[in-house]
């Protein structure tokens, strides 16, 4: 009598965990320090003036509230899918799969404002990239070089993420380090009480600046120890960015009298106090800080189709992972297609505001996560808690919420036609799967 069959089909491939506290950290900080700082300082300006650095400590202080609730969430989960897993286990597939897909939109909008802002200062270096041909060449180029590093492992976009952190903090350190000397005090009115709708129009446009945090929390399944390591990556990105942020806006205010109305306006302050040099390297550091931003969404922004595809959310292909790479290779070409697509049809300064809209629609829903998951997960060792019970989640909500009230109408719309769209795309998957199962 024979024995039961025993199958001798290889198990299908996993993802590798190779991601330690020092790359988490740096694909935190990378994605927080991106294209925004870069850009941002003119805009911001131009709506509060002398009184623009108080913009950036309340998008700090609303960053500093939301990523402790990340902190608190991401220490209770060792899979792939950052806020989509942390919905899902909250609330339930419907809740997730929007989280999802506002998570995704956000990195798509990120993708391609920074790949915007990527032509833009290497226009700056090289003029023929900041428009037409060359400006489709240049966001191309960087698009599909990140995504065959994506592919050929995560290793690789790791060491590119942390290569790339180094080199765009060091410009900006000797940036904020010289150019304090340089600051005329006169230019600023730091207790003037700036109008405070043009304050919450500032502050949303900066949510975009200090967003990219939430990147160390997807790759999960990556991740060595996302439990213990994720607290400490995302509170340590937050603390440095915003001191950071906060003291380039200083330097950029102080030195450059006709801030409001630049394009470049940290190589055009550089120049000011460092000469064509220091403004050749700020350009060159911007260059380098956009790419390594886009190097981070494109390892993150994967993930995310990922998780949604694992979960049963998204076609089932795009859960798949290379059996030689170990990364989900169908799931990089996706969103190098998507991001692509938006970069060359759309302008910065929109695709920041849905990014930013989308970014405060899942952070809300994580930040009303954390009381759920501590009733329903009363037992799971938590590495990091809140303290305070209640009012840190509910004060991050609340102020998210009041950041909202700031969209103009076109902003509105937009962000509510791209997350209607979510909600369309979940009811159309649900009757394919309804359809296949009858």
């Amino acid at each position: 009598m024979r024995g039961p069959a025993i199958s001798t089909a290889p198990a299908p491939p996993r993802l590798l965990r190779v991601v330690g506290l020092p790359g988490l950290t740096a694909i935190a900080v990378n994605g927080v320090i991106g294209s925004g700082i870069f850009v941002l300082p003119a805009t911001v300006a131009a709506l509060l003036g002398p009184a623009s650095p108080v913009a950036y400590l309340l998008a700090a202080l609303v960053a500093a509230l939301v990523v402790a609730c990340f902190a608190e969430a991401g220490s209770l989960f060792d899979r792939t899918g950052g806020p989509y897993l942390y919905a899902r286990a909250a609330f339930g597939p419907f809740v997730a799969f929007q989280v999802g897909w506002a998570f995704l939109l956000s990195r798509l909008a990120a993708a391609a404002a920074i790949g915007n802002a990527f032509a833009s200062y290497l226009g700056y270096l090289w003029p023929p990239a900041a428009a037409g041909p060359g400006r489709a060449v240049a966001i191309t180029l960087l698009l599909v070089v990140l995504a065959a590093v994506n592919v050929a492992g995560v290793r690789y976009g790791g060491w590119t993420v942390d290569v790339l952190t180094v080199a765009k903090l060091v410009p900006l350190l000797v940036f904020v380090a010289a150019g304090l000397f340089y600051a005329d005090p006169d230019r600023y009115a730091l207790a003037a009480g700036p109008d405070a709708s043009k304050l919450r129009q500032a502050s949303l446009l900066l949510i975009f600046a200090f967003g990219g945090f939430e990147n160390a929390s997807v790759p999960g399944d990556e991740s060595k120890d996302p439990r213990r390591h994720l607290p400490v990556a995302l509170l340590a990105a937050i603390a440095l960015t915003a001191v950071l942020y906060v003291l380039i806006q200083i330097v950029a205010l102080g030195t450059l009298p006709g801030l409001a109305g630049d394009r470049t306006p940290l190589a055009s302050a550089a120049r000011t106090f460092l000469g064509p040099t220091g403004a050749f390297a700020i350009a060159l550091g911007a260059v380098v800080s956009t790419a390594g931003s886009s190097s981070a969404l494109a390892l993150v922004g994967p993930r995310i189709l990922y998780a949604l595809a694992e979960g049963g959310q998204l076609p089932a292909a795009l859960a798949r992972i290379h059996p030689r790479h170990r990364t989900p290779h169908v799931a990089v070409v996706v969103f190098t297609l998507l991001a692509g697509a938006a970069a060359l049809l759309g302008d910065f300064a929109r695709l920041a505001a849905m990014s930013a809209v989308a970014r405060l629609a899942f952070s809300a829903v994580t930040c009303l996560a954390v009381p759920v998951l501590r009733r329903k997960m009363p037992e799971a060792e938590r590495r990091f808690r809140i303290p305070g019970g209640l009012l840190v989640p509910a004060t991050a909500v609340g102020l998210s919420i009041w950041l909202l009230t700031g969209l103009d109408r076109s902003q509105a719309a937009a962000g509510a036609a791209a997350l209607a769209a979510g909600l369309l795309l979940y009811l159309a998957l649900g009757r394919v799967r309804y359809n296949r199962s009858t």
